[in-house]
């Protein structure tokens, strides 16, 4: 079951999240070999050697970890020695196998003992739906319920096509995870503000070289693809030796 977020949270809270040095981790990324291919709507599984790579001490990181308290889009100790930030989009395939694999593994042996925590970005590449979708998850927020949307959507979404959510799937989704003010959800629906944060997750991943869903950064270590849950098990062990030295 997806973590209940705090019910005065604010998605409006300000980026903090730092980027050092851009084309170094765009020249990350492509030498991973980024499994992932945005307008296929595939992500190959595996396309890595476990998915992940270390960086050494001297090499240019990133810090794309924003550590907002109360943010509705992430959970887990704001103070964790790592940061898992992902980025999705709500209609891929393998987004939702990631969902519904590997996060409650990560949550149940990290996330709970404050190793980890989990920062969500909305990555839209698949069209409309998807930022209309995105933007569905900020209002579910913004009463307490992002992480609920997020299973949601994830549960029955097919493995190798993009779920249809249209505006009345949104709606109803709504419906079925318990939303106290429909009306207030419904209404946000169209909120520019909540564009805005969709449309600025966007272009983060932009950024960074990201093309296509998921992308992960555990700390400054990118995984791409929906990898094997033994890859996430080995960055975030790596990140967190690290973070005891």
């Amino acid at each position: 079951m997806a973590p209940v977020q705090p019910k005065n949270a604010s998605s409006g809270s300000p980026r903090r999240g730092r980027v050092y040095l851009i084309a170094s981790a765009v020249a990350i990324v492509v030498v991973l070999g980024v499994g992932f291919a945005a307008q296929s709507g595939t992500a190959e599984q595996g396309s890595t050697a476990g998915g992940t790579s270390e960086q050494g001490s001297d090499e240019p990181t990133i810090d794309m970890s924003r550590r907002i308290d109360g943010d509705p889009t992430a959970f887990g100790n704001r103070n964790a020695p790592v940061v898992l930030v992902e980025y999705s989009d709500y209609r891929c395939p393998f987004c939702g196998v990631y969902a519904r694999d590997t996060l409650p593994v990560l949550i149940d042996e990290y996330v709970k003992s404050g190793k980890v925590r989990i920062e969500w970005r909305d990555f839209t590449v698949f069209g409309q739906q998807s930022i209309d979708a995105a933007v569905a998850g900020r209002a579910a927020g913004n009463q307490g319920l992002f992480w609920e949307f997020n299973a949601a959507v994830y549960k029955d979404a097919p493995e190798r096509a993009h779920i249809d959510l249209p505006r009345e799937r949104l709606l109803q989704i709504g419906r079925d995870i318990g939303v106290p003010d429909m009306a207030r959800y419904e209404g946000d629906l169209s909120s520019p503000a909540l564009l805005k944060l969709v449309t600025a997750d966007t272009a983060e991943a932009q950024a960074i070289g990201a093309t296509g869903t998921p992308l992960f950064l555990v700390n400054s270590t990118p995984i791409s693809g929906a990898q094997p849950v033994d890859a996430f098990r080995q960055a975030v062990d790596r990140e967190l030796a690290k973070a005891a030295k």
